[in-house]
């Protein structure tokens, strides 16, 4: 019985630690397709008619698994997690975004977040510049840039810089790519000849 029990309490930790890693697809049934058209509509709105808006969803996953209520220790909010203070920075400029608590525009205003970090890092190529992107969101643009500064070399992605990130920025952009299914999947979803978004 004893030696029964010591392998049961071998086996189990593992088994949870692989539960946790394994995430159904962001196109899975799992996760509620509520706010799809907001996530659909603020994509293309700051990304771009042909952007895969499933990525932004991804993210609200990770950020508060769907959850329009979720708060955080440190006061972050809603579906993004949008710090109060940073969704007031945004709503300078998008002044007709309502109450942070309200799906619709907590969603507009963390997809328009992304585009203007997405946009700070212009010179990485696409894919690069999305998780770095993530990485920002959840860490900071600074702590990002003082990461990708430690990697030695020409090429600095993702791979490079996140051994200099903390554990749960690492975890974050990893669970995103784990629910896009590590594909990477391309960014956009056609290709749209002659159409450029405006990021300025």
């Amino acid at each position: 019985m004893t030696r029964v029990l010591f392998l049961l309490l071998m086996i189990l930790p593992s088994t949870l630690w692989a539960s946790k890693s394994v995430d159904p697809s962001v196109d899975s049934s799992v996760w509620s397709s509520e706010y799809d058209e907001y996530f659909k509509k603020y994509a293309a709105r700051y990304f771009g008619p042909s952007f895969d808006w499933r990525w932004f969803k991804a993210q609200a996953i990770a950020e508060s698994g769907l959850n329009y209520k979720a708060t955080s220790s440190s006061g972050a909010r809603g579906l993004m997690q949008l710090i109060p203070s940073t969704y007031q920075d945004i709503r300078r400029d998008q002044s007709h975004f309502g109450e942070l608590e309200t799906p619709v525009w907590n969603v507009a205003a963390g997809i328009f977040y992304d585009r203007q970090i997405y946009r700070k890092w212009r010179d990485r190529p696409e894919q690069e510049r999305l998780y770095l992107t993530f990485a920002s969101y959840n860490a900071g643009y600074g702590r990002v840039l003082k990461a990708l500064k430690r990697v030695k070399g020409d090429v600095k992605g993702w791979d490079q810089i996140k051994q200099y990130l903390p554990r749960e920025t690492r975890a974050y952009v990893e669970r995103i790519r784990r629910l896009m299914k590590n594909e990477p999947r391309p960014i956009r979803l056609v290709q749209l000849t002659g159409y450029l978004p405006v990021f300025d």
